[in-house]
C-alpha cells in the first residue's frame, strides 16, 4: 500500500509519501515569513499553504519515484491547527481522494507525533505496548500505545507545555521565536546549576506535568537582576532554566515507568529535539537499561511523514473518513484516549 500524506496544520506545508509502511520521501516547505511577528501569523500561513501545497505534493511523489496513479489512499491532517490552514490541506486531499476514487483517512495531528518513531520500518508485533512522551509547543502528554486508536493517557500537563515553558522563558530573556532552541543555544556555555528554579510536580505519585510556576519564577527571577547584569548572566540562566523543563520532564517519565511497568519508552514532539533532554535520557536508558527512542531531528516538528505513516496505519486496519469531514482546530487525542 502506497499512501500520500498532507500536512497543513501550522506554518509548514508538507506531503510525504509511507509504502507498506516504510517512509520513502518527505518534503518540507517552511514559512520564515511570520520569525518577524515573534509567531505564526494565520492568515499569512494559509495564503502560503495554497501557494505552495500542489508544488509540494508533487515533489514529494517525485522523489518517492511513485506517481499519483501508483496511490493507494491519502491521509491528512484535519485537527488540531489553525482553522484556516486546515483547510487548505483538507480540501485538496479530499478533492485528490475523490477525483482518483481513493480511499481518504483523517488524522489528528498529535496522534501523527506518536508514530513518527516508526518511519524507517514501520511498527510491528513487538512494538506494542510503549510508553510515549509527546512534547510540543501545544501539548505535553504521556500516553501508553497498544496499537494503532489504541491510546491510554497516562498523563498531561495542567497549565503550560513543555514548548509554552519555552516560548515564554525566551520572550522574557529577550530570545528568538521559536523559543526552544533559542534557549538550547543562549544555555550553551552556561551553568544549568547556578540557579534553583522550581520543579513543579517533582515527586508526585501522578504522571501530570506543570510548567506555568516555573515561568512565574523566572520572571520573578529577571526582575532581580540589574538590566546590566541580565545580558551577561543570559548563558546561566537559559541553561538552569532549560535543566528544569528538563528534569521535570523526566521526573516525570520516571513516575509513569513506575506505574506501567513499561521500559519501550518513545519520545515526539518539538521538544524532542532539544539535545539536553536526550543527553539526560540516554542517560538515564543506559543506567536502567530502558530502550528509549527518538524521531530523526527533521521529523520532531511539524510534518508529512508522521500523518502518512499514521494514515497508513488506519487504512491498513480498514478505515476510512467521509468526505463530509471538516477541520476541527480545537480536535484533542484525549477525548478519544481509553480509561
Amino acid at each position: 500500500m502506497i499512501v500520500l500524506g498532507v500536512e497543513t496544520s501550522c506554518d509548514e506545508t508538507a506531503a510525504a509519501v509511507v509504502a507498506n509502511g516504510a517512509l520513502i520521501s518527505s518534503v518540507i516547505a517552511a514559512q520564515l515569513d511570520h520569525r518577524a511577528y515573534g509567531g505564526v501569523v494565520p492568515e499569512v500561513a494559509s495564503r502560503l499553504h495554497e501557494r505552495h501545497i500542489v508544488s509540494v505534493v508533487e515533489r514529494a511523489l517525485r522523489t518517492s519515484g511513485a506517481s499519483i496513479d501508483d496511490l493507494d489512499g491519502v491521509a491528512v491532517t484535519y485537527g488540531p491547527g489553525l482553522a484556516g490552514a486546515l483547510i487548505v490541506g483538507l480540501n485538496f486531499a479530499k478533492g485528490l481522494a475523490q477525483a482518483r476514487r481513493l480511499p481518504f483517512i483523517g488524522v489528528d495531528h498529535m496522534e501523527g507525533h506518536l508514530w513518527a518513531n516508526f518511519l524507517a520500518e514501520g511498527p510491528h508485533d513487538e512494538s506494542y505496548p510503549y510508553l510515549c512522551l509527546l512534547v510540543s509547543g501545544g501539548h505535553t502528554h504521556l500516553w501508553r500505545v497498544e496499537g494503532v486508536g489504541s491510546y491510554t493517557l497516562v498523563g498531561r500537563s495542567r497549565d503550560d507545555a513543555a514548548g509554552e515553558a519555552f516560548d515564554k522563558g525566551a520572550r522574557l530573556l529577550g530570545l528568538s521565536y521559536p523559543g526552544g532552541p533559542a534557549i538550547e543555544i543562549a544555555a550553551q556555555g552556561g551553568d544549568p546549576h547556578s540557579i534553583d528554579f522550581p520543579r513543579p510536580m517533582k515527586g508526585s505519585d501522578h504522571c501530570d506535568f506543570s510548567f506555568s510556576g516555573l515561568k512565574t519564577a523566572l520572571f520573578y527571577y529577571l526582575r532581580t537582576l540589574p538590566e546590566d547584569k541580565k545580558e551577561a548572566e543570559r548563558p546561566n540562566i537559559a541553561a538552569a532554566y532549560q535543566e528544569a523543563i528538563v528534569e521535570s520532564l523526566l521526573d516525570r517519565i520516571h513516575q509513569a515507568v513506575h506505574r506501567t511497568g513499561l521500559r519501550k519508552i518513545c519520545v515526539a514532539g518539538g521538544v524532542s529535539a532539544n539535545a539536553r533532554l536526550r543527553e539526560r535520557l540516554d542517560a538515564w536508558a543506559e543506567a536502567d537499561k530502558l530502550n528509549i527512542s527518538y524521531p530523526p531531528l527533521e521529523y520532531c516538528t511539524d510534518n508529512a511523514a508522521m500523518i502518512a505513516m499514521a494514515g497508513y496505519m488506519h487504512l491498513e486496519a480498514g478505515e476510512r473518513s467521509g468526505f463530509e469531514l471538516e477541520v476541527n482546530p480545537n480536535l484533542s487525542l484525549v477525548d478519544h484516549a481509553q480509561d
